[in-house]
C-alpha cells in the first residue's frame, strides 16, 4: 500500500514559523529518499502552531526541491479562494512539474469564523454552502462553460497543460458523498474525522460516477490520513505522543500556541478534564516503534477499504519526526 506525507509546518516551542517551513522542505527530501509516494501540505491559518498557510508556495517550494515525488494541497480550502485563480494555479504548477502535482481540495475554511471574514472579504461569502457550485466553476475554466454563459471567454492558462489530478478532502459524510457523485479520489481525514473512515469509503464507493475526465479516476479511489508516531523505544514515543496530545487539548480549549516539547508535557499539570480529553484524542493516533505504528495504521487501512494512507506527525523535534517516517518506512519494507 502506498504511503505518503501530510505536513503542517509545525512550529515547534523555541523555534519559529520561518524555521517550520524550512523544516518542511528538508522533511520532503527525506520523505523522498525513503520512497513515500506523495507529499502534500496543509492549509491553515491564524494557528500559532501551523505555519503551513499557503499551500501554493509550499508545493512549488517542495516540488522545486525534490525530483520525484508527488506534491499536492492537503488541501486548498476552496470557499478562500477564486476558482480561477485555483485553477490557473495548478495548470502553472503542473506546467513547471508535470506529472507531479496533486490538486487536494476541500471546503473548510481552516480557521476561525473571524479569519475566514478577513479571508472572504464578506458575511455572504462567509456562510454560503456552495461547494458544488464552486467546484463546477473551476471545472468549466478548464473544460469550457456553455456558449451563453457570462464566463465562456474565460480559460484558465496554460491551456495547453491538464489539470492536476483532483482530489476531494473531508472528514465527513459530506465530502464522501461529494467526491463519489463528483467522480474524483476521496481522501478521508482520518486524524480527526467525525465519522467512521469505513462508512465514509463506503457512502464514496457507493455514489462514484465516472466523469470521463483525465484528472479522475475511472474507478473510486480513496486515501485514508492517519496521524502517527514512531521512536525507537515504546517509552519515547508515548512521551512523544503526550506533546502532541497537549498541543490539541490547548487547541480544543482555545489555547493554541506552539507544539510542545515531551519535558513540557511532562512536567504540565494535567486535569482531569484533559486526560479525558486525551483518551478521547487516543483513537486518532497510532503511536509506538515502527513495527507496531506500521501495523497500526495498515489494519486501520485495510478495514476501512483505503488504497492508500497518508501520515501526519506532530513530533517537537525536526529531527525525531524525520526518524518517525524512516522507522515507519523501514517497518514496511521489513
Amino acid at each position: 500500500m502506498p504511503l505518503s506525507v501530510l505536513d503542517l509546518s509545525p512550529i515547534s516551542a523555541g523555534r519559529t514559523a520561518s524555521d517550520a517551513l524550512r523544516e518542511t522542505i528538508a522533511l520532503a527530501q527525506e520523505t523522498e529518499s525513503l520512497g513515500y509516494e506523495r507529499f502534500w501540505v496543509a492549509e491553515h491559518h491564524n494557528l500559532p502552531s501551523v505555519a503551513s498557510s499557503s499551500p501554493v508556495v509550499m508545493i512549488t517550494a517542495v516540488a522545486a526541491a525534490t525530483e520525484r515525488i508527488r506534491v499536492g494541497a492537503g488541501g486548498i480550502m476552496l470557499p478562500n479562494h477564486a476558482p480561477l485563480q485555483v485553477a490557473e494555479t495548478f495548470r502553472v504548477l503542473e506546467a513547471l512539474y508535470p506529472g507531479r502535482i496533486d490538486l487536494g481540495l476541500g471546503r473548510a475554511p481552516g480557521t476561525d469564523q473571524l479569519t475566514a471574514f478577513a479571508l472572504r472579504r464578506s458575511k455572504e461569502a462567509l456562510i454560503a454552502d456552495d461547494f458544488p457550485q464552486q467546484f463546477a466553476e473551476l471545472r468549466a475554466y478548464v473544460d469550457g462553460f456553455p456558449d451563453d454563459h457570462p464566463f465562456a471567454p474565460i480559460s484558465a492558462q496554460p491551456t495547453d497543460v491538464p489539470l492536476p489530478p483532483v482530489w476531494i478532502l473531508g472528514s465527513s459524510m459530506y465530502g464522501a458523498q461529494a467526491a463519489g457523485l463528483l467522480g474524483t479520489n476521496f481522501a478521508f481525514a482520518g486524524h480527526f474525522g467525525s465519522v467512521d473512515p469505513r462508512e465514509a469509503f463506503d457512502a464514496y464507493r457507493a455514489s462514484f460516477q465516472p466523469n470521463g475526465r483525465p484528472d479522475c479516476p475511472s474507478e473510486p479511489h480513496s486515501m485514508l490520513a492517519v496521524s502517527a508516531i514512531a521512536a525507537e523505544t515504546p517509552e519515547r514515543a508515548t512521551e512523544l505522543d503526550l506533546a502532541a496530545s497537549l498541543s490539541t487539548v490547548r487547541l480544543r480549549q482555545n489555547r493554541p500556541g506552539p507544539l510542545p516539547s515531551p519535558e513540557e508535557a511532562l512536567a504540565h499539570e494535567w486535569t482531569p478534564e484533559e486526560h479525558g480529553l486525551v483518551e478521547r484524542l487516543g483513537r486518532f493516533v497510532t503511536s509506538g516503534t515502527g513495527p507496531e505504528v506500521y501495523a497500526g495504521i495498515t489494519a486501520r487501512a485495510t478495514a476501512s477499504g483505503a488504497d492508500e494512507l497518508m501520515i501526519t506527525t506532530m513530533v517537537h523535534d525536526a529531527a525525531e519526526r524525520r526518524a518517525s517516517y524512516r522507522l515507519i518506512m523501514a517497518a514496511a519494507r521489513a
